[in-house]
């Protein structure tokens, strides 16, 4: 048994309580005692306990209402009523409106022993499923992989993320940069607070500036009405500026006295509102460039530069690939309700043979196309993106007739459960199978496209 697990024994018995303290006290709980049901309530809300071992009738507040009363002030504890024969049908109810179970008197020893353990471990294994479900969280938001180069990436955000630096995320288009940002947010102090995004490059100057610091009703012709900006939004969270290379020389100005003092005007306003916000920025620019040609303030790029943190390409941590396109081909498969348990060899060879120019974001694109291109269990070549076969090809400039080029989805499907009826010799089970989908679908699809 825990030791440290607290019991609060309620009764209005003091014989019967006493007999219970002792008891509970030898198979190792530490057990307290209530009077009544007030005298209950009162104890765990000055003293936290693990579980409340409540007598149904008593003169004053019965059981029930000391039952509804505890959950009032904390519904995660446990409370197991003791009832009278008599009583069953009433405790039942009670359970329905939140008892973890009933006892009967004369009390079982031996029930009662097991009821406790089972309430007590029951609350213990909530507590571990909620602590790793935040675990789960956390390390579903980290980038994925297992190369040298993006362990690295993720002890660096670990050990940034607390901080309330702010930091400046490098890398090239479709890396996953704000993706980085998230994790960073998930691992800070922050976690519960927003986290708001706005793609810089995405809005001209005008409307960019509304968007960051928001405007007066009447600030502009469409100002219809006064709007918080995004660092309003992110107040006491996190502001992500995403391609914040993009950003006008004039609004720099302006971002850099909110990094200074954490001052904020709306458009059109004259009034300054302090906002605590962490900041982190992104781009896919060379910023000390940018700075030396005169594009980008140099005060603002040593105040966001706090913390750079670079985001391999995938060309440079190819030993995450099959990670990665196994993570997104499950993903799509679910979405799309196929039966797609990974690769065929040739596939996953072409993958790791291509540079990738697009990075993440172009991997995970193909993997979504491969998907709803494959009718088997598996991604073959022939599901790949042409770029990748032609890659792979040594630079060819056509695909042997294996290819999908000029053809529609339709006609790829057709082919695909042609070939798959002819090497299962008809057999509409088996190719229902290979192919992923029901044997009713099967017929539908044979049906559609004339293949009876």
């Amino acid at each position: 048994m825990n030791q440290k697990s607290k019991l609060l024994i309620v009764d209005d018995d003091h014989a019967h309580r006493n007999m219970l303290k002792l008891m509970l006290e030898d198979w190792g709980y530490q057990a307290f005692e209530a009077s009544s049901g007030e005298e209950a309530v009162d104890f765990v809300k000055q003293q936290a306990v693990d579980l409340v071992l409540c007598d149904v009738r008593m003169t004053q507040m019965d059981g029930f209402a000391t039952l509804t009363a505890v959950h009032e002030w904390n519904p995660a504890i446990p409370v197991i009523l003791m009832t009278a024969y008599s009583s069953v049908e009433k405790a039942v109810e009670a359970m329905k409106i939140g008892a973890y179970s009933y006892v009967t008197k004369p009390l079982d020893f031996e029930v009662l022993k097991n009821t406790l353990y089972n309430a007590l471990e029951h609350t213990r294994l909530k507590e571990e499923n909620s602590q790793l479900r935040q675990v789960l969280n956390v390390a579903e938001a980290m980038p994925l992989g297992r190369s040298a180069a993006i362990r690295s990436l993720q002890e660096m955000i670990e050990t940034v993320a607390p901080s309330e630096a702010t930091v400046l995320i490098t890398g090239e288009s479709g890396t996953g940069k704000e993706l980085v940002a998230k994790a960073i947010q998930a691992n800070s102090f922050r976690k519960n607070d927003a986290f708001v995004t706005i793609n810089c490059a995405a809005l001209a100057e005008n409307l960019l500036e509304s968007e960051l610091f928001g405007h007066e009703k009447g600030a502009f012709t469409g100002a219809d009405k006064m709007r918080e900006g995004r660092f309003v939004q992110a107040d006491n969270g996190t502001l992500f500026l995403d391609e914040i290379g993009e950003m006008p020389l004039a609004l720099q100005a302006k971002l850099l006295r909110v990094l200074q003092n954490g001052e904020i005007q709306r458009v059109g306003s004259d009034k300054v509102k302090t906002v605590n916000v962490r900041i982190i920025a992104a781009t896919n620019r060379n910023l000390k460039e940018e700075v030396e040609k005169g594009r980008f303030r140099e005060d603002l790029y040593y105040r966001l530069n706090v913390i750079n943190l670079e985001v391999p390409a995938l060309r440079q941590r190819r030993d995450d690939i099959p990670l990665l396109a196994q993570k997104f081909v499950e993903n799509f498969a679910a979405a799309n309700r196929k039966a797609i348990k990974g690769f065929t060899p040739q596939a996953m060879d072409m993958l790791m043979r291509y540079d990738w120019p697009g990075n993440v974001r172009e991997l995970e694109n193909a993997m979504e196309r491969a998907v709803i291109l494959s009718a088997g269990e598996y991604i073959t070549e022939r599901s790949l993106p042409l770029a990748i076969q032609q890659a792979a090809a040594g630079g060819a400039e056509e695909i042997p007739s294996r290819a999908f080029a000029n053809k529609s989805l339709d006609d790829i499907e057709k082919e695909a459960i042609s070939a798959t009826l002819a090497e299962t010799a008809d057999n509409k089970s088996e190719a229902a199978r290979r192919l992923g989908i029901t044997r009713a679908t099967l017929h539908s699809k044979l049906k559609k496209y004339h293949l009876e």
